[in-house]
């Protein structure tokens, strides 16, 4: 039996005070929608359904790269109605796994249970018990006993079950034939006037169906999302859960309340991360890196016993081990650094290759550059790598010395062991061994008359 999953993601979410329609939001630096997608696609060979309504175009580009297929809830009236949309195209034997995209954080392990147990032919249903069960529908249970009967909505419910605090997530597991006999069978009587998918439960215990409860492992696993302030806890919980696993996986966090994790961090044994970091993309951390405050990283390689200092951003980029960068560097897409290259305060690079031992010490723009092994490149330096049209490229030997304020026009090339005068414009290539000094001849007038400030008319 195959497996559908049905992702509602029509509603508007107008609390959260925004165009953009709320399950783009992002926790993690990934859209909800998008979360819910990835841990589904974990169960493995199944079929992926988006119900869009409100921002439908939005939704579709977004997803674009994704293969799924979209249903449209012109009408918002309710979970029933919108499952309705999506069952033209579920496979008659297979079992239906309803999430929500505004609940991003269920786990694979916990969507699995609830499809093992529509495979059995038994309803899977995600329940969970909060302190707090204001606004959550109700699961009713047989008197003397533990079997579902029935889940009773907020606005519908009586005073005793009221005080019910197991309640229904939304979330279950349904063999797709018996979705298909249900859900015609909906009424819009109730408080709201919709079409609860809630009520297939009680279909369900009428006809003799098992409903097999499961339980997530937290209650954050099933928390949804309608507003920026429930945004904003569900972040600082996910933050929380990256900033354990990397402490887990041997680092050293200063701090890890200030920690951000925007996509995968992979770290080896004895990395220490200060406050404010912020990670993007992949990243990967070798053995012995340190990361100081306010680092910014973005699918970027750090090599063995590297520093990156504080204010530093790097992005794209490969560092290979023991190099020294920041503090306030940049380092721009394409960005490969050897063994030993050190990046100073102030210095941006983009697609340059730094050889091993390299110095680019202050105040510096290295850009579309090859700089060969234990250079030293001397602060103001820039490559000019763009003529208004196109980009070009500098290359600069081993053991190399570019004086401060160097400009290098490219294309150009510097030898080996060649030395270019400070305040030099390098125009033509450099030959090995050799000095080039490129700048206007200094004059000295002795009998000067220094400007003075004119006295102000009266």
């Amino acid at each position: 039996m195959t497996t559908d999953i049905v992702i509602l993601a029509a509603g508007q979410g107008s609390r959260m005070k925004s165009a953009l329609p709320k399950v783009l939001h992002a926790v993690g630096g990934k859209p909800m929608v998008k979360h819910v997608i990835d841990n589904a696609r974990q169960l493995g060979q199944a079929r992926v359904h988006v119900v869009i309504g409100h921002g439908a175009e939005q939704l579709k580009e977004q997803l674009s790269d994704e293969s799924l297929s979209f249903a449209v809830q012109a009408e918002q009236l309710g979970t029933g109605h919108a499952v309705a949309q999506a069952v033209p195209d579920l496979a008659d034997d297979s079992v239906t796994l309803i999430l929500y995209g505004d609940v991003p954080l269920t786990q694979p392990e916990t969507m699995q249970k609830l499809v093992n147990a529509a495979h059995t032919g038994a309803l899977g249903l995600l329940t969970v018990k909060l302190e707090n069960p204001t606004g959550y529908g109700r699961i009713v249970r047989a008197e003397g006993t533990d079997e579902v009967i029935a889940i009773v909505e907020q606005k519908d419910a009586s005073s005793d079950e009221l005080q019910i605090n197991e309640v229904n997530t939304g979330i279950m597991a349904v063999p797709t034939s018996l979705l298909r006999k249900w859900l015609p069978a909906l009424s819009s009587n109730n408080a709201q006037g919709e079409y609860y998918l809630t009520d297939i439960i009680a279909m369900a215990a009428s006809e003799g169906v098992r409903i097999d409860a499961q339980h997530p492992s937290c209650e954050q696993e099933v928390q949804g999302v309608n507003n920026r302030v429930q945004l904003a806890q569900l972040e600082r919980w996910y933050q929380l859960q990256q900033a354990e696993q990397l402490m887990l996986s041997g680092a050293t966090l200063a701090d890890p309340a200030r920690v951000d994790v925007r996509g995968s961090v992979d770290v080896a044994g004895d990395v220490l991360i200060d406050i404010n970091a912020v990670f993007e993309g992949r990243v990967v951390l070798e053995t012995g890196v340190v990361i100081e405050p306010n680092c910014v990283l973005k699918n970027v390689t750090v090599g063995k016993n590297t520093r990156i200092k504080a204010n530093s951003v790097l992005e794209d980029s490969t560092i290979g081990e023991s190099c020294d960068i920041g503090p306030f560097a940049r380092i721009r897409p394409g960005t490969d650094l050897a063994k030993g290259a050190k990046i100073g305060n102030f210095v941006e690079t983009k697609k340059a290759i730094i050889g091993e031992g390299s110095k680019v010490n202050h105040l510096s723009y290295i850009g579309d550059a090859i700089i060969g092994k234990n250079s030293n490149i001397g602060a103001g330096t820039i490559t000019c790598n763009y003529d208004g049209v196109n980009k070009s490229a500098t290359h600069i030997g081993d053991n190399a010395f570019i004086g401060s304020n160097t400009a290098l026009v490219a294309p150009v090339s510097v030898g080996n062991s060649a030395t270019i005068g400070a305040g030099s414009t390098v125009t033509k290539s450099v030959a090995d061994d050799t000095l080039s000094v490129a700048r206007a001849k200094q004059v000295m007038l002795s009998n000067w008359q220094r400007p003075v400030k004119k006295a102000k008319e009266s």
